[in-house]
Formats: C-alpha cells, sequence, structure tokens
C-alpha cells in the first residue's frame, strides 16, 4: 500500500503539472540505529499519535481554541447571509497554512482530491513541469527533459500569471495546476512573467504524454580518457535502480571518469537519491542530516567501504531542486567532488501528506533536511565549485510578434532577437536593442539562406524560424559549456 501511494503521489507531482518537488523519507538509517520512517501517508499508528497531540493541544489550547469556536458560531448565527458550515472549517485550514509564509504547506480539499483521483489513469499527459508557489505567485521550478513545457521554452523561475487568458490570481497551487494540465493534443496558452524581461511572454504548449525515462547515459572520449555521463532528469521510483544499471554498464566499458548531471531536475522521491548515494558516498560520512521542529537532528549514513576508483564531477543548474540538491551537497560535502555549473534552487524541507478522513489532504513540512556539514540550503541554493554560464543564447526568451521588428526601432524583444542571431552565427552588431543596419543585414542574410522573403524585417515567419532554429542549437549540445568543464574538470587531477 505504501508503495502503491508513494507512486501515485509521484504521477501527481509529475504528470498533473508537477506540484512542488518534494523529498519522502522512508525507513532511512540514522547515526544511533533509529529508522526514520517518513513516507507520503501516515500509518495508524502514527494517525494515533496525531490525535494524541490533537487531544494535547485541546487541553492546553483551550482558550485559543474557544475563540475560534466562537467566532465560528458567531458567523453561523448572525453573519447577514447564510455561510456553509464547510466553508468555514476549510477556510479555517487554509487561513492556518497562510500564517506559515510556506509555500511547501498546501491543502487539497476534497473536491479537489477527487479531481485529481479521478485523472491519474491519464495522468501521464500534461506540460510536464514542476511548480510551486512563491511569494504568491506559481513558479516554474523546473521543465522536464524533452517535455512540451520544455519545448515551448519555459524556464526555472518563470511566473504563471494566467492560463488561457484567465489570471490564475488567487487560486492555490493545485487549482492553477488543475487549470493547467490537460489531453493531450490539446494546446494552453500561458501568460509568463520571466525575471529580468520586462513584458509579459505569451507562450503556447501542446500537452502531450510526459517522457517516464528519468537516467540516460552516455560516453565521450576526452584527451584519449574516456568519460561517463549519466543525466537524472527526476527522482522517481525507479531512478535509482536504473542509475545503478546504466552505472555498471559504462564500468563496464571502463569509464576512467563520471559526469553526473542533475541540471533542470526538481527533485522527487529522497529514497531514490538516498539509494544512488549509497553507491558512490562512504559510510565514514552522513549524506544528509534531518532536522525536526525541536532543532534535534538525525545523520543518515550509507554502507560503503571504498569510495569510486575514478573522479566524478556534478553538473548542477537553477534547475536543480530538493532531491537533486540532497544528491549535489553529499557528493561535495561527504565525497570531496566538484561541482560545475550555476546556482541551485534552493529547497531544503521536507513534507508529509496527511490524509484528513474525509478526502481531503494536508500536505505539512515537518523537517528540514542539512548537508553533511549541517548546512540548510532552504531559499539560497548550493554554489557550484565552479561557476560556469551557458552561452548568451540559452536565456533567450521565446519571441513575441505584435508587428514586424524592423530598422531603427528600440526594444526589448530586438536585445533578445540579436543575441539569437549571434548564437545561430549571424552578425547584427550589437546587442542593445537597437535595430542598426547591421542588425537589418544579419536579418537579411538569415532569410536568405532559410528561403524565406528577404525583407530585413522580422515578422512572424522569420520570428518563427529564428526560434525553433535556437531550439535545435541547444538541444545538439554543441555549445554545451557547463558539460564541458565538467569532462575538463574531471581529468584535471590526472
Amino acid at each position: 500500500m505504501k508503495k502503491r501511494y508513494l507512486v501515485a503521489f509521484f504521477i501527481l507531482a509529475m504528470v498533473l503539472g508537477g506540484v512542488v518537488s518534494y523529498v519522502g523519507m522512508e525507513m532511512v538509517q540514522s547515526d544511533n540505529g533509529q529508522a526514520l520512517d517518513q513516507d507520503n501517508v501516515l500509518d495508524d499508528s502514527s494517525q494515533a499519535s496525531v490525535g494524541a497531540i490533537l487531544d494535547g493541544v485541546n487541553q492546553g489550547k483551550a482558550d485559543e481554541l474557544m475563540k475560534v469556536t466562537k467566532a465560528y458560531n458567531l458567523i453561523q448565527e448572525k453573519y447577514v447571509t447564510e455561510v456553509e458550515s464547510n466553508q468555514l472549517v476549510e477556510g479555517a485550514i487554509q487561513g492556518m497554512l497562510a500564517t506559515l509564509d510556506d509555500p511547501y504547506s498546501t491543502y487539497m480539499d476534497q473536491e479537489t482530491m477527487e479531481q485529481f483521483n479521478n485523472t491519474i489513469s491519464s495522468s501521464f499527459e500534461g506540460i510536464g513541469t514542476e511548480v510551486s508557489m512563491r511569494d504568491g505567485n506559481v513558479t516554474i521550478v523546473s521543465p522536464f527533459k524533452g517535455s512540451p513545457a520544455e519545448e515551448a521554452g519555459l524556464k526555472p523561475n518563470d511566473q504563471i500569471l494566467s492560463v488561457d487568458g484567465e489570471s490564475i490570481d488567487g487560486l492555490d497551487l493545485y487549482e492553477a495546476v488543475l487549470k493547467i494540465r490537460g489531453e493531450k493534443g490539446t494546446t494552453v496558452t500561458l501568460e509568463i512573467k520571466r525575471p529580468g524581461v520586462e513584458e509579459a511572454l505569451t507562450v503556447d504548449v501542446k500537452r502531450d504524454t510526459i517522457p517516464i525515462e528519468t537516467v540516460y547515459s552516455d560516453v565521450q572520449m576526452v584527451d584519449g580518457q574516456k568519460a561517463g555521463i549519466i543525466e537524472i532528469t527526476s527522482f522517481s521510483e525507479n531512478t535509482a535502480a536504473d542509475f545503478e544499471q546504466q552505472l555498471e554498464k559504462l564500468e563496464k566499458q571502463n569509464i576512467e571518469g563520471l559526469v553526473i548531471d542533475v541540471r533542470g531536475n526538481p527533485g522527487g522521491l529522497f529514497p531514490a537519491a538516498q539509494d544512488i548515494l549509497s553507491l558512490l558516498i562512504t559510510k565514514d560520512t552522513p549524506y544528509v542530516q534531518i532536522e525536526d521542529s525541536n532543532g534535534e537532528k538525525e545523520r543518515y549514513f550509507s554502507n560503503l567501504s571504498k569510495p569510486k576508483s575514478y573522479p566524478i564531477t556534478v553538473l548542477i543548474d537553477e534547475g536543480s531542486a530538493s532531491a537533486s540538491e540532497i544528491l549535489a551537497g553529499a557528493m561535495h560535502e561527504a565525497g570531496g567532488y566538484e561541482l560545475i555549473g550555476t546556482k541551485t534552487f534552493g529547497k531544503g524541507t521536507v513534507q508529509q501528506a496527511i490524509p484528513m478522513g474525509d478526502g481531503s489532504n494536508l500536505k505539512l513540512t515537518i523537517f528540514k533536511w542539512l548537508t553533511p556539514e549541517g548546512n540548510w540550503i532552504h531559499e539560497k541554493g548550493i554554489e557550484p565549485t565552479k561557476e560556469v554560464k551557458l552561452p548568451d543564447y540559452y536565456y533567450t526568451n521565446p519571441i513575441q510578434i505584435d508587428k514586424p521588428l524592423t530598422y531603427d526601432q528600440t526594444d526589448d524583444k530586438i536585445a533578445n532577437l540579436q543575441t539569437m542571431l549571434e548564437g545561430l552565427g549571424y552578425d547584427p552588431g550589437r546587442t542593445d536593442g537597437y535595430y542598426s543596419k547591421q542588425t537589418e543585414a544579419a536579418v537579411k542574410q538569415l532569410q536568405q539562406d532559410n528561403d524565406l522573403p528577404v525583407t530585413g524585417e522580422v515578422d512572424k515567419e522569420t520570428g518563427k524560424n529564428i526560434q525553433e532554429a535556437i531550439i535545435d542549437k541547444v538541444r545538439n549540445k554543441e555549445d554545451d559549456t557547463q558539460m564541458k568543464k565538467a569532462l575538463e574538470v574531471l581529468f584535471e587531477s590526472e
């Protein structure tokens, strides 16, 4: 039953819109020999414990609860219009959670939970992105590899303002997710606020089947040495087993170094990260620490006696969150391995999903997780040991064409266009947003090379061509400066 619930919860989190990355724990060993059974549901004994705690609260906080009861009764008896009692109860729960100022502690009422349960059979269809609530805004943690969201150009930290023209302001995370997800083949239009971009972007995403593979491997030669590369796109139930299998396959090919790539990986199940770390981090050092509400800490160890005989580097970026950060933190602080890329997302808490008994569900933050050295990375992220950014064109935005961009105009859209042109090998002369004669000449050359009308103006057709060319270039990874650095660092000490 526990495993089935984990699978169901992962499907909900990953496919029904990617509801915040979370960390689940189950039976991991601590340094005092105790086991922490922190799954996504409470067993009967845990439910009883919760009941006992509530009894204690009722006894110890009678005055406060009496105040709540009095307010409830006053509203029921004296408010100018009739109010459903259930409405007041649901509002009280939402209000209590709102005071926590914690985007990861959330509540799904019975109706919302039923909608999620009813869609499990088709839950591998959607846009494929992990989202969270940040500063009251539905915010993308990271799109999944190969997903419609990635192909449409959605990026970490994009804020979703509206769905199909309807504002989602005031909706909770689950309500927003239900609007975003949908059947394969349908298109959803998202209004996006992107950090650093003045105007909101409109992005059309065609929903599709979300890729379920989470581990990819490859071999590259670097100055005559064989490097294995394993990319982990999320941490699901089968990720650790797939990682172990593909690592064994690479080792049989006699790799001399390994790159683990968790860029754009929004997290998932902690047991998957735990099992992977047990293959890489020795038993001498904890790979993670857990801190409870009383400030008491438990450290967790693997049983591995010897480290790998080859060097390892880890690739991270702003889309690496939760379990990815646990892995990165452990690999650096416990394993001494280099982290290459950019600062991670910064999620350092553990949630538990608790059924409320009536079909509703409360997901509550119950622990902090700390790195092996005791650092809490929440809302800070993990800094790479060697910071490397990708080429500028990787960070460009979808081209939005209301009217053609042309000579002598000045606009942020033009600066974005000029960066794209540079990335495609054309010289616009400048990237400051002024549409110069040289920019016009670069556009004409691109149009000529792609059998487009040679006007020197960027209309919707030319803009679409440029954007698709950029997406293709990003996919082929020929300019992946972060990967190149990770491979270079891998053999520096050799």
